[in-house]
């Protein structure tokens, strides 16, 4: 009963006062917030108690702000006029010089607060002072010199605001991923430190406040940051210096943030992503990136999925390189082997027009690798096509169209085909080269036998789409007198078959080895 306990009571009433939130009941149980959750949960408690209908009038206020770190409002009671002041524990303690308890007034006990403020901020719980004073009848104005002394403590607020599960998973994974997760927060140093400890954020280098920041020149502020993950007590201009130091270091910086003062930092940032459903207009506008759900594990898939689309990039590319290569290792052998053209231009054309609609278009869906999120980040000035891509070009190129012209190369110089017979079994041949590949091109990190085979779809449409075709293309009269090709013999598709399901099996072993050499 928190009547019969006056320092507990005056406290409620300060916090009810000393707040700029609204609640207020829409519907029968369905109640609706205007402000922030901090002030909002505030509120909420002066509700429970019965206190919803104190509404001393507001003379003067001071907004807060990171820099001082505490609100005071001008009140006015029939009994008297109130400065009611909320903030920082620590800051509140600085400016009293009292402490009300059941039997008055008392000199403050500092070491008390301390030792209560300790315990508690080490649960992880957000804590804030409440203090207050009376001042005279003619009071009508309020100033910083009115607050910051001679205040008497009325105690602490703790606020239990659990991290979210999914957000200690994001984290973790995270840290598979080679991405370093910073906190920055206004809160005291004890209780981030507490909270930083259960997401599993790095605390073993303590944690650094604000105040020690300012003291710190352009090196040292280098140096910590590249140190410690969680820093504490900080204002927006610190997120600044933050990240300048990290981007001085050559990283990437994400930053998020959500009121007008993070604007700087969001728009220094690589990458600003703003809160959208709690950030300023401001804030928004001065990022790159806003979250519609304000969950930190959005964020985490947003690089998943930005992951996965770099990767399918890459997959097609690393499909249609060794597709062309092999068509020009093709020409380029019979020319040197003074043969005729295994395949025609119109034939290249019609290759190069099924594999890149049917089956380059199906890598672009492909689902997200199982070890894409337990890499390290790529180096921003590495290239799309490196050493790898260089190689597998190269090496599925003269594997598909080396299978291809050796064919052709037999039944040529033995007679044993006529031209367009032969050139159906080389166009063929190339396409089942392509269409092997495609499966193996499915996974870069990964075997491409594994659970996940069947799970893109379009795959197999595209596979099935391509089989269609290829057929209409062999049998279809009308095509057969439109790219010079003949109906073949069933007996001849073992060519085509054999050297296809040769070309995955020998790029699955290239991958294998390179797995192992890598591990």
């Amino acid at each position: 009963d928190h009547q019969n306990e006056p320092a507990l009571d005056k406290l409620i009433k300060v916090v009810k006062v000393c707040n700029n939130s609204e609640l207020s009941e829409e519907e029968k149980g369905n109640w609706r917030l205007v402000g922030t959750p901090t002030e909002g949960a505030l509120i909420t408690l002066a509700y429970k108690l019965g206190l919803e209908d104190y509404k001393p009038q507001r003379l003067d206020v001071i907004p807060f702000d990171s820099e001082y770190k505490y609100m005071a409002t001008l009140n006015e009671t029939e009994e008297s006029r109130y400065i009611n002041v909320k903030g920082a524990p620590e800051k509140l303690l600085e400016m009293c010089q009292k402490q009300l308890t059941s039997k008055g007034e008392e000199d403050l006990d500092s070491a008390y607060w301390k030792e209560k403020f300790d315990s508690l901020a080490k649960k992880g719980q957000r804590l804030i002072g409440v203090a207050y004073k009376e001042v005279g009848k003619d009071k009508n104005t309020l100033e910083f010199a009115d607050v910051e002394d001679k205040l008497i403590m009325l105690g602490f607020v703790g606020i239990i605001d659990p991290p979210r599960e999914e957000a200690k998973a994001a984290i973790k994974e995270c840290k598979e991923a080679g991405i370093r997760v910073v906190m920055i927060t206004g809160d005291h140093s004890v209780t981030a430190g507490a909270i930083a400890k259960e997401l599993g954020i790095n605390t073993e280098n303590g944690v650094v406040t604000g105040s020690e920041l300012e003291a710190m020149d352009e090196a040292e502020l280098t140096k910590i940051a590249l140190d410690h993950d969680v820093f504490a007590r900080t204002s927006p201009e610190h997120k600044l210096k933050l990240v300048k130091a990290l981007q001085a270091n050559n990283l990437l910086c994400a930053m998020t943030g959500d009121g007008v003062n993070d604007a700087p930092a969001l728009k220094r940032a690589n990458i600003g992503i703003a809160m959208g459903i709690k950030g300023t207009e401001v804030a928004k506008d001065a990022s790159e990136m806003i979250l519609t759900d304000d969950n930190f594990a959005s964020i985490v898939n947003a690089v998943e999925e930005g992951r996965t689309v770099y990767d399918n990039i890459r997959k097609t590319i690393l499909f249609l390189l060794p597709a062309n290569g092999a068509e020009a290792t093709v020409i380029i052998a019979a020319i040197l082997f003074g043969l005729s053209l295994p395949i025609t231009p119109v034939q290249i054309l019609w290759v190069n027009m099924i594999s890149a609609v049917t089956l380059a278009l199906a890598l672009s869906v492909e689902p997200m690798e199982q070890k894409v999120m337990k890499l390290p980040p790529r180096h921003p000035d590495e290239s799309i096509i490196g050493g790898f891509f260089i190689w597998r070009v190269f090496f599925v190129s003269l594997l598909s169209g080396g299978f291809t012209f050796f064919l052709f190369r037999r039944n040529f110089l033995n007679e044993i085909y006529d031209i367009e017979t032969a050139r159906t079994i080389a166009v063929n041949m190339l396409v089942a080269c392509h269409f092997f590949y495609l499966f193996t091109c499915r996974k870069l990190y990964e075997s491409s036998f594994n659970k996940h085979f069947f799970d893109n779809k379009v795959v197999f449409i595209s596979a099935g789409a391509l089989i269609i075709l290829q057929l209409i293309f062999t049998y279809l009269p009308l095509m057969n007198s439109l790219f010079g090709t003949t109906a073949i013999a069933i007996r001849y598709w073992r060519y085509p078959l054999i050297a296809g399901l040769l070309v995955f099996l020998i790029v699955e072993t290239e991958k294998y080895i390179i797995r192992i050499r890598q591990r």
